[in-house]
């Protein structure tokens, strides 16, 4: 036995929801090997973690991020919609793969810190964001967030397409890395960004290739109606007839979804990423997470970017999930922390393909694991932990982030990472890129 996890209160996440106080967990070549009431008498392990006054859960699953978007953290969060969407366009036309490698290590870190081990990122540079994911040690579905319209009268040629050859150039190099631990998915940003040469034709090779799909789909009424007068369908209904879901999607949103549109989802299996605290900060309600349960669909957890949810704490959105649903139902059960937990765990895990490796602490899953420190003055007393995860604990009381056995986070540090060489590149030369136009008195205040 390599690692054993000793006298800790074990959240299991499994089917039967077991919860174990003064377990142990032993974990052998990055497999959970070993969990009971009392330590193995004939292994002996190589090192023993005392997890005395520790809860150890299934690491969080993010399954929505831009993770290079970090550079543009609180840059335009007092601005509208339309502002902030000008603003954010303008920088990121000055990025480039050096800024987004350094922008996504500082998230990752992030995200580490705050006890999350596998993140969906739907964003542009995505051989850069690979590179920082693989060196981490993290797990990721890396989606490139394709966009444009193209002539419908012309024959579209996968192949000679930039982006499309810039998708095949990323999975051929990335996808199945390290036994799985990266995976490609195809993507869009959105139905309204695109049409449907480029569905098809990503649809069609996302089959082929064996890869999910990741967009944004039905994030406002606004945008819902806008497609209806447009073509006389939903988008759910639009992409639906230009095979989108033909393969596993993730869609991020779904804040406008019909009730129609909610039975096709779930009819073909595609997972509803809600974001309660981004669309809160843009002044949206959250997606109706209840009715997108009821009708069958898989509803998993997501932040979005830094730029649009201020940070990426998994456990701060787990809250906010539950509260939006208690809020608008007027009820104070209508989601249980439980469920909250199920949403941040197993359906991530579900969304991303990956429920057969993780989401659940059970012998042979990986040991993706995560230990929250319960002796924090704000987790004291604990009467019930599955609550205290939620409406308690914070992505701070995490103390150690481990993948696959691996520890990538351990009290403040970072294992894999050089996050002062990270934060480096980014002050010398990324933010340097991005805002060089600007005074240097503004460029001062945006670099705090």
């Amino acid at each position: 036995m390599d690692t054993l996890i000793s006298n800790v209160t074990i959240v299991t996440m499994n089917e039967q929801m077991d919860v174990m106080f003064g377990g142990h967990v032993g974990i052998t070549d990055g497999k959970i090997a070993y969990i009971a009431k009392v330590p193995p008498k004939n292994d002996k392990p190589s090192e023993i973690i005392d997890g005395t006054g520790m809860v150890l859960m299934p690491g969080l699953i993010n399954c929505h991020t831009q993770l290079a978007t970090s550079i543009l953290r609180s840059y335009c969060d007092e601005l509208s919609l339309t502002e902030a969407l000008d603003a954010q366009l303008q920088k990121e036309d000055k990025m480039d793969s050096r800024c987004a490698k350094a922008a996504a290590l500082i998230s990752i870190a992030e995200c580490l810190r705050f006890g999350v081990t596998s993140v969906s990122d739907l964003y542009y540079y995505p051989n850069a964001t690979a590179e920082a994911i693989a060196q981490s040690g993290m797990k990721a579905n890396l989606a490139l967030s394709a966009y444009r319209f193209i002539d419908a009268s012309e024959e579209f040629d996968f192949h000679r397409d930039e982006q499309c050859a810039e998708l095949r150039k990323v999975v051929e190099k990335w996808h199945h890395y390290d036994n799985d631990r990266i995976r490609i998915d195809a993507g869009i940003y959105a139905e309204y960004t695109s049409n449907h040469p480029l569905w098809e034709a990503l649809a069609d090779y996302a089959a082929d290739q064996g890869l999910g799909f990741q967009l944004h789909l039905a994030q406002s009424q606004a945008e819902t109606d806008s497609c209806e007068d447009r073509t006389g369908l939903s988008q759910t209904e639009l992409l639906s007839c230009h095979r989108v879901f033909q393969v596993p999607v993730t869609a991020a949103g779904c804040n406008a979804l019909s009730e129609s549109d909610r039975k096709i989802l779930a009819k073909n299996k595609a997972s509803a990423v809600v974001l309660p605290l981004a669309d809160a900060k843009q002044g949206r309600a959250c997606a109706p997470i209840t009715e997108c349960v009821q009708s069958g669909m898989n509803v998993a957890l997501g932040t979005s970017g830094a730029i649009d949810c201020g940070n990426l704490d998994l456990f701060e959105v787990m809250r906010g999930a539950a509260m939006s649903v208690r809020a608008s139902s007027g009820r104070a059960d209508a989601l249980p922390a439980q469920a909250a937990l199920m949403m941040a765990t197993v359906c991530g895990a579900r969304a991303q393909g990956r429920a057969e490796e993780c989401g659940m602490i059970k012998e042979g899953l990986d040991a993706d694991l995560i230990l929250v420190d319960f002796t924090a003055p704000h987790l004291m007393p604990c009467h019930n932990v599955t609550n205290a995860l939620v409406f308690s604990a914070k992505g701070g009381d995490v103390a150690m982030t481990m993948v696959r056995g691996k520890k990538l986070y351990v009290n403040g540090k970072f294992p894999t990472i050089d996050l002062g060489a990270a934060v480096q590149e980014l002050m010398e030369y990324g933010l340097p890129k991005i805002f060089a136009e600007t005074k240097p008195q503004e460029s001062e205040e945006q670099n705090v």
